[in-house]
């Protein structure tokens, strides 16, 4: 696939309604970054919050797929609609961002259920750094 098919624009709040349709396709086996789906609100408030260092509403030719970010610790998201997924497209989005944003490494962050992005990651030169595990206490209130 051609990088020049795909076009980056950076994310607005007028991208709002497109990147809750984007979150309300994921897999919740898949995601790591929240345990319920928040609301439209919630999710806008989100987007004005600006929380990545660079955030993108990927274009293939004129129709917007999916939507790829980069923190300031190079942490890099991406979600694309669910029709649009394949392994091809997908390192043409990587590769044109590693050519907008050159860093000297770059991490993603994901579910270990998801293989398919395991897989992915692991042919196209990426390495496993770790695994992180989380316990969550439930507090009654402040004082237990």
């Amino acid at each position: 696939m051609d990088l020049k098919n795909i076009r980056f624009k950076k994310v607005t709040v007028l991208d709002t309604d497109f990147l809750y349709r984007i979150l309300e396709q994921r897999n919740p086996n898949n995601n790591i970054s929240h345990k319920k789906m928040p609301t439209l609100l919630q999710h806008r408030k989100f987007i004005e919050s600006d929380p990545y260092s660079y955030w993108y509403v990927i274009y293939f030719s004129n129709l917007k797929i999916g939507t790829v970010y980069l923190t300031s610790i190079n942490e890099i998201g991406l979600h694309i609609k669910n029709e649009f997924q394949n392994l091809q497209i997908e390192k043409t989005i990587l590769n044109k961002l590693f050519r907008k944003h050159p860093r000297n490494r770059y991490l993603v962050n994901i579910n270990p259920k998801n293989k398919r992005m395991i897989l992915f990651l692991k042919n196209n030169g990426f390495n496993l750094l770790q695994y992180t595990y989380e316990l969550s206490i439930k507090r009654k209130n402040k004082n237990d």
